[in-house]
């Protein structure tokens, strides 16, 4: 193995604040990428799809759980792929594994589900037997093919206008590497993080960055941030600042 070189302190410092430099390039031009999906066009989901759900038939308008956005990840778990019956594939069950915890994601409006050709029965095993606590749907018609996911894994990105919906974005290939975290998700949707801070069109759901964040067993719809958070939040960032002028 042919390491870097070993260095003092003040060197190492001085070469980490050298890349930090690109790090934090590499920050905004995500933002910005961000900011160009949630300016993504739209297209009209007028096909009606059904899945199989651990209660019953269900729509795709289903799996929004009643909120605003939708993200549906192909997981592969169904007769003919690796590990079958035991196990789904092993890098969508890597995904399964990094998905962070929903009341985040659903805080924000937002359902993450993941989808397969495995009936409900196989379904439920391997959620329990893997923890993972994920709504998970049998694919039962051409949604998979018709969303670009029949051959390998990807995420698809839906909106929802009352009883209309709307595909907005796909993340698949290396993309899905990345994803797994609140951030990543939310980041995907064409409302994004719906913070204040974002360069989102006009009109746009927005709130404070911070504010919004609770413990995952605390959320209440519609709630007005905990004021002790908010100001515990708000002396960070004024410190934060301060440190970086």
């Amino acid at each position: 193995m042919n390491t870097p070189p070993i260095v003092s302190p003040q060197e190492w410092k001085a070469a980490r604040e050298q890349l930090l430099v690109k790090e934090k390039a590499l920050t905004r031009a995500r933002d910005e990428l961000a900011a160009e999906r949630r300016r993504m066009p739209w297209v009209a989901v007028d096909k009606t799809y059904t899945f199989d759900g651990p209660k019953g038939k269900a729509s795709l308008l289903d799996l929004f759980e009643g909120r605003r956005q939708l993200i549906v990840y192909r997981a592969f778990f169904e007769p003919g792929v690796h590990g079958w019956p035991e196990h789904a594939c092993i890098g969508c069950s890597m995904v399964a594994d990094q998905v962070g915890h929903l009341a985040h994601v659903n805080a924000r409006g937002t359902t993450l589900a993941f989808a397969s050709r495995a009936p409900q029965d196989d379904i439920a095993r391997l959620k329990t037997r893997m923890g993972w606590e994920i709504p998970w749907y049998t694919i039962t018609d051409s949604f998979d093919a018709d969303f670009g996911v029949d051959q390998w894994h990807g995420h698809n990105a839906f909106i929802r206008d009352g009883e209309r919906v709307f595909r907005t974005y796909l993340i698949n290939g290396r993309g899905d590497e990345a994803m797994g975290t609140v951030w990543s998700y939310l980041d995907m949707t064409a409302l994004g993080r719906q913070e204040e801070w974002e360069d989102s069109p006009q009109g746009y759901p927005q709130t404070r960055p911070y504010k919004w964040w609770n413990w995952h067993e605390s959320y209440v719809p519609d709630a007005a941030p905990d004021p002790k958070w908010v100001a515990v939040s708000d002396a960070g960032e004024a410190a934060f600042r301060k440190r970086t002028g």
